[in-house]
């Protein structure tokens, strides 16, 4: 199947965008660093289940999210804990707590596992929020490739700054010299760090939809973009107000 051709989109789509999207699906079903291709389809189905889940209605409503007990709309091939993550993530993102991303590893579900989990939720929550803004079918899952996570932890990733541990600003060294363009980085970026192929594919993805590091620093019009950077921010700052980004 090809993937992105976008022939029922009533807008013309750049490029860059496409293959982007293309990338990402061509990761999606691969083995990654704590998760295999099959284990990583069934988060991406989660995101996709957790949209409408009755549960994360009842839970987003409530007082407290750690006091409402029930079970999500879910499918198979997660536990209980990685199945709540994604719902989380995706319905709740800003009442996560240390606490809970800790009892998260009692339950079996690692930090490293877990910055994984999060970097195919975000992405694959993007994917999805683009078509439908453009009113476009959702993109059918790719297939899981065979194969095992590698288990790849950066020896540098150290705690202290957020919920998980990250690279440190002077980290990004050996294999992962890569990570920081033009040797600047920020929390944003770092958040995603102690998997750093979950941070490669979430920078590759919002140089497309949004800017590339690089471009952070060009205040004018973009090449290639319809609308120059002031008018990218103002929407960028309303999205990220009605979705209460912490940022």
């Amino acid at each position: 199947m090809s993937h992105f051709n976008y022939t029922d989109s009533p807008y013309s789509i750049r490029e860059d965008i496409r293959e982007a999207h293309r990338f990402f699906w061509s990761r999606l079903g691969a083995p990654g660093c704590w998760w295999n291709g099959a284990q990583r389809l069934a988060i991406a189905a989660e995101v996709r289940l957790a949209t409408n889940c009755t549960f994360c209605a009842e839970r987003k409503s409530a007082l407290s999210p750690y006091t409402l007990a029930g079970e999500h709309d879910h499918g198979s091939g997660l536990s209980p804990a990685a199945i709540d993550a994604v719902h989380r993530i995706v319905t709740d993102q800003d009442r996560i707590t240390q606490s809970y991303v800790d009892r998260n590893v009692d339950q079996g579900l690692s930090k490293e596992a877990y910055v994984e989990l999060a970097g195919v939720v975000v992405s694959l929550f993007s994917i999805d929020e683009f078509h439908r803004a453009l009113g476009l079918a959702l993109e059918p899952l790719p297939q899981p490739s065979s194969g095992k996570a590698s288990l790849y932890r950066p020896s540098q990733a150290v705690s202290g700054t957020g919920f998980v541990p990250m690279l440190p600003p002077d980290g990004a060294t050996g294999s992962e010299a890569d990570l920081w363009p033009n040797g600047r980085t920020a929390n944003v970026l770092r958040a995603l760090s102690l998997v750093p192929d979950a941070l490669r594919d979430w920078m590759k993805l919002s140089s497309a939809q949004y800017l590339s590091m690089q471009g952070m620093a060009n205040f004018d019009r973009q090449e290639g973009r319809a609308i120059n950077r002031m008018q990218m921010e103002l929407i960028a700052g309303r999205v990220s107000s009605v979705n209460e980004c912490f940022y």
